[in-house]
């Protein structure tokens, strides 16, 4: 089995090919360059660097939200059009999920931050002490105070990531009160081979869509949509 993976839903743009349990090929940038520029041209250096057929692969898993609205919308119009095209269905990652899914294995739990602004983040809480990945707390958008809260509830040491840590860092310290390490750099940001990995068993279990069917989730308003029901609420 051969899964494509794409991620455009944070900074972070990542391009990846799985086969089974082997990862064939990753691009990962995390630069001020736009998506656009950056995903399709990634993509074709792996095709060329690995000598990839794309009408091979199985499945393409897309980072399908929540994060940056214009992200979101570059990966999934890129999914879509190699749904299409190539007639291969899309598996649809949570973005948050996939996130986590880079720390597998942990004996703490793992809590992603993304930051969502207004001292919001997109987050959730995830536990692989039993050999899979449990959700204990579904992604989200919530302010960083309520989800620090339920870290505190469960009464166990957790790791954060993300491109929400440093964000909340000095909130985190300062009213953290389990056990909390910060993840490294090499694993605190989206990558597609995690979401990928994750595909394959999504996959598995049958949690597939077309390229029809697919929908980012945005989980809130963008500032555009949020800004235009205000001025209708003035009206």
């Amino acid at each position: 089995m051969k899964i494509l993976g794409l991620d455009s839903s944070g900074l972070v743009a990542s391009v990846a090919v799985t086969q089974e349990d082997n990862l064939l090929a990753e691009y990962t940038v995390n630069y001020k360059k736009t998506h656009s520029q950056t995903l399709l041209p990634m993509l074709d250096e792996i095709v060329k660097m690995i000598e990839l057929d794309l009408d091979a692969i199985d499945a393409i898993a897309v980072a399908a939200g929540p994060g940056s609205f214009t992200g979101l919308r570059i990966g999934s119009a890129t999914a879509k059009g190699l749904g299409f095209a190539l007639g291969k269905p899309l598996i649809h990652i949570p973005t948050v999920d996939g996130l986590a899914y880079n720390l597998w294995g942990s004996k703490d739990l793992v809590c992603p931050l993304m930051d969502a602004r207004r001292n919001q983040t997109y987050t959730g809480v995830y536990d692989f002490r039993g050999g899979t990945m449990q959700v204990l707390e579904p992604q989200c958008a919530v302010g960083i105070e309520d989800i620090v809260h339920k870290v505190n509830q469960r009464g166990h040491s957790v790791v954060f990531l993300g491109d929400g840590v440093p964000v909340f860092r000095t909130f985190i310290q300062e009213h953290c009160n389990v056990p909390f390490t910060f993840a490294p750099p090499h694993l605190n940001k989206q990558r597609a081979a995690a979401l990928a990995a994750l595909g394959i068993l999504y996959y598995q279990q049958g949690r597939i869509e077309t390229a029809a069917e697919h929908r980012p989730d945005y989980l809130r308003l963008s500032q555009a949509e949020r800004e235009r029901l205000a001025q209708n609420k003035e009206l």
